[in-house]
């Protein structure tokens, strides 16, 4: 199966601090793949690089066989790929249906176009029941469903999902699991940074481990996180700190 995402040799610095270290791995298209590692590893530095947000200092970012290294986000967006954030911030103000049709405006060029595929996506991830609801009184698990569905409504064919279960409680992580894998049914190709283990050896295909800006290890989840080096990333023993 062809990747539709490729970093290659992916290497950030902020002054002295190396963020990303030469970070390389393909993602194959219609697969779910996850990103983990203890806070300061990188990931969403890394992902920051992928949507644009940050440019490399080394590095190819290639989408589809594009090199997009250097591409404005909303390029990048309109090429397919979203990101969502780790903290949801709808507009309060907005009901729930039309913090997603800001999504699907500008693809669709209408706002009855818009507002339809906005109930299609919110269907999808389970609130078309709150369509008319104002989205201020939206709980952290409605708040993580409804990024999710204004990304969806933007039509990507890679959607990237920074800790899409944070705050999410364990009753609503089954549910989830089972959204991300309608999704991915749908042919779009998720990448998501996650800190929850458990989810993350339901969802995913393949995973990655990052540890210091480093790809420390890559396979099943299974083999992931049960890699030594993982474990001891985990617990605070890196590699300089074993041999300082």
């Amino acid at each position: 199966m062809k990747p539709i995402l490729s970093v290659r040799d992916a290497s950030l610095s902020f002054g002295g601090l190396q963020a990303l270290r030469g970070v390389g791995f393909d993602l194959p298209e219609g697969s779910i793949l996850g990103v983990i590692g203890p806070n300061g590893a990188g990931k969403t530095t890394l992902f920051n690089v992928i949507a644009g947000s940050l440019r490399p200092d080394r590095g190819q970012i290639v989408l589809d066989g594009r090199d997009i290294t250097g591409w404005t986000p909303e390029r990048i967006a309109q090429a397919g790929l979203v990101k969502t954030f780790q903290t949801s911030r709808p507009f309060a103000s907005m009901s729930f249906l039309d913090n997603v049709a800001v999504g699907a405006l500008a693809r669709l060029g209408g706002v009855r176009p818009a507002r339809k595929e906005a109930m299609r996506c919110l269907d999808l991830v389970g609130l078309a029941d709150k369509h008319d609801s104002p989205a201020s009184g939206a709980s952290t698990g409605q708040r993580k469903r409804l990024e999710i569905a204004r990304a969806l409504a933007t039509s990507p064919r890679l959607l990237m999902l920074d800790e899409p279960f944070g705050g999410v409680d364990m009753a609503a992580v089954e549910s989830l699991v089972g959204l991300l894998k309608r999704i991915r049914a749908q042919k779009v190709t998720v990448l998501l940074i996650e800190h929850n283990l458990e989810a993350v050896h339901q969802l995913v295909d393949q995973l990655i481990a990052m540890n210091l800006g480093r790809k420390v290890s890559e396979g099943s989840a299974e083999e992931v996180t049960g890699d030594p080096r993982v474990i001891r990333a985990y617990l605070g023993l890196d590699e300089e700190a074993e041999h300082a």
